[in-house]
């Protein structure tokens, strides 16, 4: 009776704010417009790179803390980040205190926290930033702290109340499948509720995969991202692993993808110690075909100029941010080589070339023009650019002619097709 009693509550709030979901077109299913992420969220996540780093007595510049954050919201400005369009400074587990307050809200934990989320908020809103937050539909989240079941509305209100601008809701300590959903749910309608702006980052479908496929039309209604697989690493494996699992269900996630919600790979980890610079070439590449929110996890106190340099390439990021919304997939693997292609705004193509072979040295690989683009991205003639390992203009290339390159062990070249440009150079 319980059971039946939620279903129709949730029917009932449902219709209540029905104006807040409406039809994507092309995907057939009702996707959340809370007027955010329409294109892929960017910006910084602590996790990766700090995990659950508590202790702020031995380790001061790698605790999560509110100095953490703080730093990294100044340096996002200072360093060139914001204008490159990163714009969400990002808090996941580990900031609360060990218990709710006697109002039964979440706090920060004092010491790390002394000022509260509310001042870290004003903080980087001060800068022209935006900030996240981590929660978990559970008990517990996955580091132990007071989880969110039995409290949405009042954490809703509560994030709302102190201005953050994300939520990263977790699906750690879930007692039942269908809790976990219902809570991905009602924390959704309850976050509308505020009338503060907030994207919704869920986990919603990697903790069901386990159990059945997920219902990704279902969940499109309720959130602005949704991640699918494990936990990034920063190691080529973990990153591997990713886009394995992403081509292997290209079919089952890819048309889900658009403005309002994106399938979230996780974080980038470029700028750390796992990757090699091809490696890192490869991770900006894919995630950019992907149409992935663009989180970084790393330390940007102390960041390489060439790591820098590739995660604020405005031509790749470009693609990453394309309006027009569609994610990309795997178009073949031969060899060891695959090839990603994504359509793009204005009639582009973003195309990428990754040799997954990790043994011995470069290798040419030619492809046929004809074959990429269903056929239409360069019919009749295109000129095309390579965007990375470095920028190179490769002129205008022929619908019958073919496209020959060599790529790097583990690396990536990526390129952009523009049929358009054919018309100007006739002008």
């Amino acid at each position: 009776m319980k059971l039946k009693s939620w279903d129709q509550w949730l029917g009932y709030v449902l219709a209540l704010h029905f104006p807040t979901l409406v039809l994507w077109g092309d995907f057939g299913a009702m996707a959340l417009d809370n007027g955010l992420a329409r294109t892929p969220t960017m910006g910084w996540l602590h996790w990766e790179r700090f995990m659950c780093n508590v202790d702020c007595q031995e380790e001061p510049d790698s605790c999560i803390s509110e100095q953490l954050f703080m730093q990294m919201a100044e340096l996002m400005v200072s360093d060139g980040w914001k204008d490159a369009g990163y714009e969400y400074v990002c808090i996941d587990d580990c900031w609360m205190a060990p218990q709710r307050n006697s109002l039964g809200q979440l706090q920060a934990d004092p010491q790390r926290f002394p000022g509260g989320i509310r001042r870290l908020a004003n903080y980087v809103h001060s800068k022209g930033l935006k900030l996240g937050i981590y929660a978990d539909v559970g008990n517990k989240t996955c580091a132990g702290y007071p989880g969110s079941f039995g409290h949405y509305d009042i954490d809703a209100q509560t994030f709302a109340e102190w201005g953050v601008d994300l939520l990263k809701f977790d699906g750690c300590h879930c007692d039942s499948i269908k809790h976990l959903a219902d809570g991905y749910k009602y924390m959704s309608l309850a976050l509308n509720r505020t009338g503060r702006s907030i994207v919704y980052s869920c986990e919603w479908p990697l903790y069901m995969w386990p159990f059945h496929k997920p219902n990704y039309t279902k969940i499109r209604q309720y959130c602005n991202h949704w991640r699918n697989f494990a936990d990034v690493y920063d190691s080529w494996e973990s990153v591997k692993s990713i886009l394995e699992w992403t081509s292997s269900n290209q079919e089952k996630i890819v048309n889900f993808a658009g403005p309002g919600g994106w399938n979230d790979p996780d974080m980038l980890v470029i700028g750390n110690f796992g990757l090699s610079w091809d490696q890192q070439v490869t991770q900006m590449a894919l995630w950019a075909i992907m149409a992935a929110p663009l989180l970084m996890s790393n330390d940007l106190r102390h960041i390489s100029p060439q790591a820098k340099t590739l995660l604020q390439d405005k031509d790749v990021i470009a693609i990453n941010q394309d309006p027009l919304g569609k994610q990309g997939y795997r178009l073949r693997k031969e060899n060891n080589i695959e090839v990603w292609e994504r359509p793009l705004s204005n009639l582009a193509w973003a195309v990428a070339m990754t040799n997954l072979q990790e043994i011995g040295g470069p290798r040419s690989y030619i492809i046929s023009i004809a074959s990429l683009g269903k056929g239409v991205a360069c019919n009749p003639g295109c000129f095309i650019t390579q965007l990375l390992p470095m920028k190179m203009e490769l002129g205008f290339h022929e619908w019958t002619s073919s496209l020959k390159t060599r790529i790097n062990p583990t690396g990536t070249v990526l390129f952009r097709l523009e049929a358009k440009r054919r018309l100007h150079q006739k002008a």
